[in-house]
């Protein structure tokens, strides 16, 4: 079986998408299914490439056992057409992706979230901004882990 790949989009890469990445990780490896996975994320905008992830973002991570280890990159057109799925955490990112050429891989995070709507960018905010978003990926992370493991049959 080859891998299923997955990649989380927002603006920077330095703290929704990287959250994303580090919870769907850890969600995956929790059910066993990490080796049936590659998991990545990118940022619309290339100005905080080959940064790690806000410290905020990574203190309020690592507070729920969760690892950011990730460095920011920019999405590329290859991405496009090397991942399965394709997740942006808000309207912005997701026009972007699809006015480079995005096809129906790409969609909204919170389409697995009942809440739906966009991730929130904590980024200006305060300490509750980033325990939001990670509340919102909890969920989320869950209902994709769930969509890509009866697809693909990823427990049989």
């Amino acid at each position: 079986m080859s891998r299923v790949s997955v990649l989380f989009v927002c603006m920077g890469n330095i703290c929704r998408s990287p959250a994303a990445e580090a919870v769907f990780r850890e969600k995956a490896a929790g059910r066993g299914l990490l080796k049936h996975l590659s998991i990545d994320s990118c940022g619309t905008g290339g100005w905080h490439a080959g940064e790690r992830a806000d410290a905020r973002m990574r203190s309020a991570a690592r507070d729920r056992d969760v690892e950011i280890s990730s460095r920011a990159r920019q999405i590329c057109q290859e991405d496009l057409s090397s991942f399965d799925y394709i997740l942006c955490m808000d309207g912005d990112n997701f026009a972007h992706v699809r006015s480079m050429g995005g096809d129906d891989r790409v969609r909204r995070m919170l389409e697995f979230h009942p809440s739906g709507g966009d991730v929130p960018d904590p980024y200006y905010g305060g300490a509750d901004g980033f325990e939001t978003v990670l509340n919102l990926l909890d969920v989320a992370c869950s209902g994709l882990l769930d969509e890509i493991d009866t697809r693909h049959g990823l427990s049989s």
